[in-house]
């Protein structure tokens, strides 16, 4: 396969030195054929005699223009699938010391439970064995069957065995909101294992994807992404996850992050009125997602005016809360020159680049 070098996608030189951490990376399956291997007979019999193709993102379809970097598609499969690709296009030339990947296959559309963690289990293997254990620069998510947390909970006693887990995720647009009790043994798995809870743009729920029903265009649904971001951080807090869970943390990926201040600011000021219907609720819930939450900056929402953007990130009253990400191969950006934000310190790139993702994920 020829490997095309993708033009000034690469890591800038005043970044020279630094441990970069990429923290989010999608990889995807060539053929749901690819998980034979690693599923029952039974459940082979059951895809081939189904008829049952593949069970791709609805976020980013894969046969769709425009949406992935140029030259990141291999001459078989969708984009993401080829690990020599990963390798030539982002790993070597961004230098990185780490990246987490994202499996973003549609595991959450499955309505039989056994299915569904039949293949969660087939795809965590399938990424241990396929990904991580081919290069010590990758760091694994486990996907989660959402449909049953009991048998999610089990997924994630089982990524905790492997070190090259440091994630567990679930999709942003899931059946319910993610703090609900029923998901908890979830995050005591999580909690106990030391992982980290990404919550993942996209989701196949059954759910419209706007809070009055179906959007009639795909500008619709992208732009209404971090609505779902919104409603899953405050159902973390007045559900009471981080204090049932207080050691649980919680990385939202690729859902921006400017929308944030504004929504602490109405989430405080409406809890002050309200805390009696959430007395486990003790501080403001500011303060409790900035101790709780990280956030990958990927797909960037930049203005013209770069100031503002530094003004939102003041607004965050935390240097730890935000992870570079590239997304790769999804094409938010082109040239490396725009992967981060204009206008903020060197100490605070250090972080955002290297020091916030090695704390969040614990790397060594």
């Amino acid at each position: 396969m020829a490997v095309q070098q993708l033009e000034n996608y690469a890591r800038p030189e005043q970044w020279a030195g630094l441990d970069l951490v990429d923290t989010d990376v999608h990889i995807n399956l060539d053929n749901l054929r690819s998980l034979f291997p690693y599923l029952e007979a039974r459940w082979c019999d059951y895809i081939t005699e189904s008829g049952m193709g593949g069970l791709a993102s609805n976020l980013y379809p894969s046969n769709a223009p425009n949406l992935f970097l140029e030259g990141s598609r291999p001459d078989q499969g969708p984009p993401g699938s080829s690990l020599e690709l990963l390798q030539q296009q982002l790993l070597d030339p961004w230098q990185l010391q780490y990246a987490i990947l994202n499996c973003t296959y549609a595991v959450d559309s499955v309505h039989n439970d056994d299915f569904a963690a039949a293949l969660a289990r087939a795809l965590n293997r399938w990424q241990l064995h396929e990904w991580l254990e081919q290069d010590p620069r990758l760091r694994g998510s486990a996907v989660l069957p959402l449909q049953n947390p009991a048998f999610a909970a089990k997924e994630v006693e089982w990524a905790a065995q492997h070190s090259q887990f440091v994630q567990v995720t679930v999709p942003s647009r899931s059946r319910e909101p993610l703090g609900r009790r029923g998901f908890w043994p979830i995050y005591d798995a999580a909690q106990r294992a030391g992982l980290v809870v990404g919550v993942q743009a996209g989701g196949l729920s059954g759910n419209p994807v706007t809070p009055v029903g179906w959007a009639t265009y795909f500008v619709e649904d992208y732009v209404s992404v971090p609505l779902a971001f919104q409603a899953q951080l405050m159902s973390f807090v007045a559900e009471g996850v981080f204090v049932q869970y207080p050691e649980l943390t919680v990385a939202t990926i690729e859902g921006g992050f400017s929308w944030l201040p504004p929504m602490m600011w109405r989430f405080d000021k409406d809890w002050k009125g309200l805390r009696r219907e959430v007395p486990w609720v003790e501080r403001p819930p500011s303060e409790v997602i900035r101790d709780h939450v990280r956030m990958t900056i990927a797909p960037l929402d930049r203005p013209d005016t770069p100031e503002f953007l530094v003004e939102v990130i003041d607004q965050l009253l935390r240097d730890d809360m935000l992870m570079f990400s590239t997304d790769y191969p999804q094409a938010h950006f082109a040239n490396s020159a725009d992967s981060l934000p204009e206008g903020i310190s060197g100490d605070l790139q250090t972080k955002i680049m290297s020091g916030n993702a090695h704390a969040t994920y614990r790397l060594g």
